[in-house]
């Protein structure tokens, strides 16, 4: 029960301390989420042809990222270096929820309501929620 709550109470630091993501920031983790450690011109190549950003865009955005302590120069190859995620994939989307769901003073109703009624929100996402709501019950009781 104690490993629950610290694993809990450390994710929430590490939420806290997760900087804000631009959309190109959000794509390169993407990027290095799922291929693992890449280069800058790797990172470059796994945008599509027709929306690729410059090599020195991404160069200069990954740095930023590097500066933001999001992820971390692993080794370096000749003269370029290889690079990987410190933050994970969970965490980066739990504090982009958590930002959205600020902007509707921590409601979740109008945030329900526009995935239901456009038609993104399944009737497996709901059973899948209710499942770890359930969960989150359990674990509540037995505290």
């Amino acid at each position: 029960m104690t490993g629950v709550v610290n694993e809990k109470r450390e994710e929430q630091i590490q939420r806290m301390g997760t900087p804000k993501l631009t959309k190109l920031e959000l794509q390169i983790m993407e990027t290095l989420w799922t291929r693992g450690t890449s280069s800058i011109r790797e990172i470059q190549e796994a945008f599509p042809e027709k929306k690729r950003p410059g090599y020195t865009t991404v160069q200069t955005t990954v740095y930023r990222l590097e500066a933001k302590n999001v992820v971390r120069r692993v080794r370096k190859v000749g003269n370029f270096h290889v690079f990987e995620a410190i933050v994970s994939r969970d965490v980066a989307q739990r504090r982009l929820i958590d930002d959205l769901l600020s902007l509707f003073g921590g409601r979740t109703q109008p945030v329900m309501a526009h995935l239901i009624e456009s038609g993104r929100l399944t009737l497996e996402d709901v059973k899948e929620a209710e499942r770890t709501l359930r969960k989150l019950e359990r674990k509540d009781k037995s505290k």
